[in-house]
């Protein structure tokens, strides 16, 4: 028998298109990608932003958390994947490499590796250690 959701909230606060979503894994926080090239991080308790990370040049497609909930990644048609520290907010890592847009990425389970997957027809492994 089919089952019917009905939405609990709505959070607004992109100027664009949103691309994806990701809790983490604790589930207090929440991420967003749009295409207005930020990426907003949600208290999910409070249904309330409380960070707007800015660092890439075009649309943002994907967010992932690390398995730790201190590193939140986002991947871009800017070609590139940022790493943003989550108690600062500010980004400590860019990884360049691909030759098209960052269309997705995960975290491995222990948190050392990204897998990231591009437009270039390719997927990278990211050494993190």
């Amino acid at each position: 028998m089919p089952v019917s959701a009905v939405p609990i909230s709505t959070l607004t606060g992109h100027e664009r298109r949103v691309t994806s979503v990701a809790f983490a894994l604790r589930g207090s926080l929440l991420a967003s990608a749009s295409d207005d090239h930020h990426v907003m991080v949600w208290d999910v308790a409070s249904r309330r932003p409380i960070a707007t990370l800015a660092g890439h040049t075009d649309r943002v497609n994907a967010v992932a958390f690390s398995p730790d909930d201190r590193t939140l990644a986002s991947a871009s048609d800017d070609r590139t994947i940022i790493l943003w520290d989550l108690a600062s907010r500010s980004p400590t890592t860019t990884l360049v490499g691909h030759g098209g847009a960052v269309s997705g990425m995960a975290f491995s389970p222990d948190g050392g590796t990204i897998a990231s997957a591009s437009d270039d027809r390719t997927i990278m492994l990211w050494n993190l250690a």
